[in-house]
């Protein structure tokens, strides 16, 4: 069984490339970010990866939201309110907000991703700012109704699509792992933002443990069939490196697989 793979833009974040790596970049310049949700298709079933942030978080973040999410995922035939299983690589912000607009959704979360949106480092600032307190209730909530599915470490979401525990950038974060026509593609999420973090071992400075996010590339490299097959979290490259699926969906949406 192998699956199609979409990346679907909703925002948009103008951002220097001195702000993307520690350390800085001794030749600054225009790097911005893109935020995107992931749809798998394929077996008579759809996943989606991410569920990005609203309009009215867009305003509180000074971000530039494009579209709902929803809206990307309707333009290629997926009706949020009857997906079924929902990836969270992690409880930031722009990953986890519009969790409510998928009703009949189960979550899936690793273990630690709530431990640590929840335990003692949400005390410091530097740890909390990404997270907004009211979705990591709310994903509390849906874990009372029995609409989390939790994962420690390797989990399987269906035949084919497996989550891999990464951590660096938060203490929990995962990845997705997809068996396509082209064989095993990672989509990589916050592990690497952009193709130059992992490419150059150059890490994000939002992050929980350095090392963590270090190994992480090496554990990237390791799940897919090839560098070309790492799909990094916010990179607009994506757009440029994938075909879009129709004309009417350029710049929107690319095909991955």
């Amino acid at each position: 069984m192998t699956y199609e793979v979409y990346a679907l833009k909703y925002a948009h974040h103008a951002r220097r490339r001195a702000e993307n790596f520690i350390g800085g970049d001794a030749h600054d310049g225009p790097m911005p970010l893109d935020y995107f949700v992931w749809l798998i298709r394929g077996d008579g079933r759809e996943i989606v990866v991410d569920t990005g942030f609203s309009s009215a978080m867009a305003a509180k973040r000074q971000r530039d939201h494009i579209r709902c999410p929803t809206e990307a995922l309707r333009a290629l035939g997926c009706d949020a309110a009857t997906v079924k299983d929902v990836v969270i690589t992690h409880l930031h912000y722009d990953h986890v907000g519009n969790f409510d607009l998928f009703p009949a959704a189960t979550l899936h979360l690793q273990d630690l991703e709530m431990h640590y949106a929840t335990g003692r480092h949400m005390g410091e600032e530097r740890h909390r700012y990404a997270y907004e307190v009211e979705e990591v209730v709310g994903m509390v909530r849906r874990a009372y109704a029995g609409r989390v599915r939790f994962h420690n470490g390797e989990g399987e979401v269906a035949s084919g699509v497996t989550v891999h525990l990464i951590g660096g950038h938060t203490m929990g974060l995962q990845v997705v792992r997809v068996k396509t026509r082209r064989g095993w593609v990672v989509l990589a999420s916050d592990a690497s933002h952009f193709y130059a973090n992992m490419e150059d071992i150059r890490p994000f400075p939002i992050v929980y443990s350095v090392a963590d996010m270090v190994e992480g590339y090496r554990k990237l490299l390791a799940l897919a069939d090839s560098p070309a097959h790492l799909i990094p979290g916010h990179d607009p490259l994506v757009l440029e490196r994938y075909p879009a699926p129709s004309k009417e969906l350029k710049g929107i949406a690319v095909r991955l697989d």
